[in-house]
């Protein structure tokens, strides 16, 4: 009994070997796969959703060492951020379609392969953060803080974005008047931006990451847009008119009262005058 259990372990393990060896040539392999970056966060994603087998990732660097990542999953997306610490190098990914049974198996499974990626040029720029704006007089003053990465330094701080690119990093200010469609911009390599203004108007503006080394994707994604408000007095809100409009209303009010204050006063003197009559006559 013992021998013939032991036999069709034996038949079943070589049965699962040979099938094993042969690739799995019904298994699908991945399709539209999809490098999703933005600030150095890295997500690979592909399709199908695998049936009756799994999905594990290789990532392949022109100077580095294989690794895997997301090994036997069932999930279509896989978070290679770690992997991809050398923003420079250039990867590829291996999608692997594997089953159970070629876990043992020295043969290499069916695969996709990915279109190169190089996290320092095609990470997407991230929003940078406002901090704090001042509209005073003629000078419109924007201070800002940069997108943090997922890498830390030692200590366990985070990167910035100005970290990793350091000098190739700048930030464009897009500024306009309030309810006007006419766009300035300038250019900086600091945190703050001080560009001169109308003081009697309100300015509307957004702030946007570029790395003008690159070929492609050299500008980020948009700040939020941000709306200054002065206070302003009425001649400054609506011109010289409406102060000659009031000053006109305000003289014909006055005359206006001095013809009344005549007209009332002579009504006054003649019912005098009438009252007084009848005496005169007696």
């Amino acid at each position: 009994m013992l021998l013939e259990d032991g036999g069709r372990a034996l038949l079943l393990s070589a049965l699962l070997w040979r099938l094993a060896a042969a690739g799995n040539p019904e298994l699908p392999t991945a399709v539209n796969i999809t490098w999703s970056s933005i600030n150095f966060k890295t997500i690979l994603q592909w399709q199908p959703k695998p049936s009756g087998y799994f999905y594990t990732v290789e990532i392949h660097g022109q100077t580095s060492d294989t690794k895997k990542k997301c090994i036997r999953t069932t999930e279509t997306e896989c978070d290679v951020t770690d992997l991809l610490r050398n923003v420079k190098e250039t990867y590829t990914a291996h999608i692997l379609s594997v089953t159970f049974s070629e876990m043992d198996n020295f043969e290499e499974p069916p695969f996709a392969v990915s279109e190169k990626f190089t996290p320092y040029s095609q990470t997407v720029l991230g929003k940078p953060e406002i901090r704090n704006y001042t509209q005073k007089d003629s000078k419109l003053t924007v201070a800002f803080q940069d997108p943090l990465t997922p890498y830390t330094f030692p200590n366990g701080s985070f990167q910035s974005i100005r970290d990793i690119f350091q000098h190739d990093l700048q930030y464009k200010l897009y500024y306009w008047k309030d309810q006007s469609s006419g766009k300035k911009d300038t250019v900086t390599k600091s945190h703050t931006f001080e560009v001169s203004v109308d003081s009697t108007k309100n300015y509307c503006f957004y702030i946007q990451g570029i790395v003008p080394s690159r070929r492609e994707n050299r500008n980020g994604q948009e700040s939020m847009v941000v709306c200054t408000s002065v206070e302003r007095n009425i001649l400054d809100e609506y011109g010289a008119e409406v102060f000659i409009i009031i000053a006109v209303v305000a003289i014909a009010v006055i005359t206006l009262a001095i013809v009344l204050s005549v007209i009332l006063c002579k009504r006054k003197k003649a019912k005098a005058a009438r009252e007084k009559e009848p005496f005169n006559g007696v």
